[in-house]
């Protein structure tokens, strides 16, 4: 056995110095406590914090109340549709000098391919486009085309997430209407505030990452209506539970559900189920009406393409969406199955059947908006997370564009943003943003702006750190394009 020295003085006295430093700083903060001096980290709430729905007050007077996201998965070919090029044309079948970067490096070229499309301009304001898209060119003097998006990947995923959640390839995050339902709550308390239409074919590309609530409490999450009737599942009670019964249980589920609530103050997750439960049985009537486009006119049918076999599915859900953002809610976006504009191959044919399904039902919710007095309260985003190669991708014939995240075009309507107008521009083939460059975090920042909203004050504390949308010091808002 090991015998152990005694302490020396020196032992003997550090003890009693650290354990007296130890007693004096707990006394110096019970002091600092009871005068309530003690210093708290900026932003750390003191008490505990309580999360709903309830409309909040924007940072300074909003232009938009609502929000429409037509994403548009797969990444669009702007020199194809909203960015014309003559200079490629006119290179057609010649070799590219530029530094590319391929996703698909087996069927990759450098041989340049000018669009099989035809351009014209539209509208007072001349904007030129695609002959793919007629309808969204007869609503050229109402939207803003910008010509200059740039996330710098390639890939879809990592500028999906960048475009929906501010950071490039990270999954975990809230995204934009979890952000926007966050700062604003909703108008509506008979619906959710963040609603998400999916496609009958399946969930878009990144499935249920592109409308997550992060690590913000599940109140903030997208509520996905199925793709098909009835779009809610169980939105009635049994018939012999109706009425009276029902309005018994409900009070009665609601006193307990207030009553443990209460005796776990600050479990968010416990307050987001309760409020999903009280929300749901008011959206028995609500969402039953909401979701009821038999009310709405043959014409209105009609400017939808609602009457005709390849616009019928995405039209309905763009005139969903105008009837739920009507309703009071704040946040709604479309998505397609998989990635419809990701086209690789047989451009010439699989560009063409994308544009037919969403050009005029994209047109038609913009038309209706304005017709109805609503487009100067509700911003409407059409886009999607990368564009296309200039160069032709497998045979030069019947082969398609790879992926390019250094320039493409997306473009908005209403909701304070200035109407006829293109802003941006690629390079002359239209491989990169050239000049006036827009990255995801700078559209986020100019929707929060349009909103009302600062986007350098717009934070959500998570594990003792401020998160914000726009990560990126430098993002901007983009002033130019708001009226």
């Amino acid at each position: 056995m090991t015998k152990l020295n005694p302490p020396s003085e020196f032992s003997r006295r550090s003890f009693l110095r650290e354990n007296a430093m130890g007693v004096g700083m707990v006394a110096l903060a019970t002091l600092l406590q009871e005068e309530n001096l003690l210093g708290v980290p900026r932003n750390v709430k003191l008490e505990p914090q309580t999360f709903d729905l309830t409309p909040k007050q924007p940072h300074f007077e909003p232009q938009a109340k609502a929000m429409i996201s037509l994403f548009q998965h797969g990444g669009p070919s702007h020199m194809d549709l909203f960015d014309p090029k003559p200079e490629l044309t006119r290179l057609d079948g010649k070799s590219y000098d530029g530094d590319i970067g391929f996703s698909f490096i087996k069927r990759a070229t450098k041989v340049l391919k000018g669009t099989q499309f035809k351009f014209r301009k539209y509208g007072e304001c001349g904007t030129e486009m695609s002959e793919l898209v007629p309808h969204i060119g007869s609503i050229a003097d109402d939207i803003c085309l910008i010509r200059s998006m740039h996330t710098g990947y390639n890939g879809h995923e990592v500028s999906i997430r960048y475009m929906n959640a501010g950071i490039a390839g990270v999954t975990g995050r809230p995204a934009l209407g979890s952000w926007l339902t966050y700062a604003l709550g909703s108008a509506s308390q008979n619906l959710p505030a963040y609603m998400v239409l999916t496609d009958p074919g399946g969930h878009p590309v990144d499935s249920t990452h592109n409308w997550s609530n992060g690590w913000m409490p599940s109140i903030y999450q997208g509520t996905v209506l199925r793709p098909k009737e009835p779009r809610i599942l169980n939105l009635d009670a049994p018939e012999h539970l109706r009425g009276g019964v029902q309005e018994s249980n409900l009070g009665f589920l609601g006193k307990l559900n207030r009553r443990h609530a209460e005796k776990h103050p600050g479990e968010h997750e416990l307050e987001a189920r309760i409020a999903s439960y009280e929300l749901a049985a008011r959206m028995q009537d609500a969402a039953r009406e909401a979701l009821d486009i038999s009310q709405e006119t043959e014409a209105t049918h009609k400017l939808y393409g609602i009457d005709e076999e390849a616009t019928r599915e995405y039209g309905t859900r763009c005139l969903i969406a105008r009837r739920l953002v009507e309703r009071g809610v704040r946040f709604v976006q479309l998505f397609h199955a998989g990635q419809p504009w990701d086209n690789h191959n047989s451009l010439n044919t699989a560009l063409p059947s994308a544009c037919k399904k969403t050009d005029k039902p994209s047109a038609g919710l913009v038309k209706d908006l304005k017709q109805r007095g609503m487009l100067d309260e509700v911003l409407v985003h059409w886009g999607g997370e990368i564009g296309r190669l200039p160069v032709v991708e497998g045979d030069p014939k019947t082969g398609g564009r790879d992926h390019n995240g250094q320039g493409f075009s997306t473009w908005l309507a209403g909701g304070g943003i200035k109407s006829g107008i293109t802003y941006g521009e690629s390079d002359e083939v239209g491989h990169k943003a050239a000049e006036n460059i827009v990255n995801p975090n700078d559209y986020q920042a100019t929707v929060f702006k349009l909103f009302g909203i600062d986007h350098k004050e717009l934070y959500y504390l998570h594990n003792g750190q401020e998160q914000k949308l726009t990560v990126n010091a430098d993002a901007k808002i983009v002033e130019d394009i708001i009226a």
